[in-house]
């Protein structure tokens, strides 16, 4: 099993945990970006970094992906491919992506995309907070315990 980041928009705290969890697990962990990541010196961290073209660095997780992998990604349709090559995905605030909710996850980002691209100002997510960090590291421990990769 490997671990999968969408590194380009990944929050940096989000990647700390993970350095973290590979390091104790020893699992495999790979950064994937249009430019250049700083990873710590470890046998299970890499970064890969790929050409700036459009949607490179999302093709590259799911050409390599693997059923059992795991995705780090807030980039719903890269969650869509993962989930139909059978991979699993977990958002960098802790929500887990699924047969059963990324169709209503793919209609909200459509729909905000028609507000957007019709001139409707509608803002980005909110920062990462204290909660959210919990999240994440609570839901990708599960994970990693078995008790989520299963479903």
């Amino acid at each position: 099993m490997r671990i999968w980041v969408d590194a380009d928009a990944c929050p940096r705290v989000v990647k700390e945990i993970l350095f973290r969890a590979a390091e104790r697990l020893r699992v495999s962990l790979v950064l994937v970006a249009n430019q250049p990541v700083v990873v710590p010196r470890s046998p299970h961290i890499r970064a890969l970094c790929v050409s700036a073209g459009f949607d490179a660095a999302d093709n590259r997780i799911v050409r390599e992906l693997e059923p059992a992998d795991l995705v780090v990604t807030a980039d719903i349709p890269l969650a869509a491919a993962v989930l139909e090559k059978g991979g699993h995905v977990l958002s960098p605030r802790g929500e887990r992506y699924t047969r059963d909710n990324i169709r209503d996850r793919l209609v909200m980002r459509d729909f905000m995309e028609t507000l957007r691209s019709s001139g409707m100002v509608t803002g980005g997510p909110p920062p990462l907070s204290q909660t959210d960090r919990k999240a994440f590291a609570d839901a990708l421990d599960r994970f990693l315990a078995g008790g989520e990769a299963a479903r």
